[in-house]
């Protein structure tokens, strides 16, 4: 077993996966994209800003066709696919400079990668903007993409190559992988960026930040919870609120009250 610093934590997702080679890998693997890239941005936001909420993106990059988004999510959040519906669009429309041309120059895709899962409890789930007849046939007009990865419900029906990188990122989240288990290059390489060693005090200390404010977060899920619960909301309805688990709530009615 490899010790690594887990990719729960964005500070550390953004370190191994903003290395150009990797994010190139892991693109070309989700979406099939051949980038042609140097540098990936980190916290990438629009100015002036796209609508009325400002987007930012944990890592960002685009070629002379491409414009790619991957976002780290270890929080559940209950309207996560608007959410990056919305950074999405804003990285469509921010290309839109004249109403004689609605045609965007690049393509836009973005990965949403779900450490902490989702209600909906699938491994991969696609929104895709191309409009299809009534058979379901695409006209290939629209390339833009977004895929949602939930790592923690790969299974072995998850096809290659997807599945190496959704196991890897799910390996590493209590801190050690098996090494061996992993052939892809740049899935190795990430492990070597990763390792605790390497992680330099400035990491550390926003990987301390990012724990200290998610339990900060799920304590207060758990207090909106108990009150749901003592209005005599439907369990169900209360995870799908809070994006705590039915298991998580379920356990909150067996408390002794105080």
């Amino acid at each position: 077993m490899k010790k690594v610093a887990s990719l729960r934590y964005g500070v550390i997702f953004k370190k191994a996966f903003g290395d150009p080679a990797i994010f190139r890998a892991l693109v070309q693997d989700f979406f099939g994209v051949a980038l042609d890239i140097d540098t990936v941005e980190t916290e990438k936001s629009f100015d002036p800003p796209i609508g009325r909420v400002a987007a930012r993106f944990d890592l960002f990059a685009e070629d002379k066709k491409n414009r790619v988004i991957v976002d780290i999510q270890h929080e559940r959040y209950a309207d996560h696919y608007d959410r990056f519906l919305h950074y999405h669009c804003a990285a469509i429309l921010e290309q839109i400079v004249s109403a004689y041309d609605y045609r965007p120059p690049l393509r836009v895709y973005t990965l949403v990668v779900l450490t902490s899962g989702d209600k909906h409890k699938r491994d991969i789930v696609i929104t895709d903007f191309d409009p299809k007849d009534l058979k379901g046939r695409p006209l290939g007009e629209i390339g833009h993409k977004i895929m949602y990865i939930c790592p923690k419900y790969v299974t072995d029906e998850t096809p290659e190559p997807y599945r190496e990188w959704l196991l890897a990122i799910a390996d590493s989240l209590d801190e050690e992988v098996e090494e061996s288990n992993y052939h892809h290059p740049q899935i190795r390489k990430i492990f070597e960026f990763i390792e605790p060693d390497l992680v330099s005090p400035d990491e550390r200390a926003r990987m301390i930040e990012e724990y200290h404010l998610q339990e900060k977060i799920d304590e207060g899920k758990l207090e909106i919870a108990k009150r749901m619960l003592a209005k005599g909301m439907e369990t169900a309805l209360i995870a799908e609120l809070t994006g705590l688990s039915e298991t998580t709530i379920f356990t909150l009615t067996s408390e002794p009250e105080s």
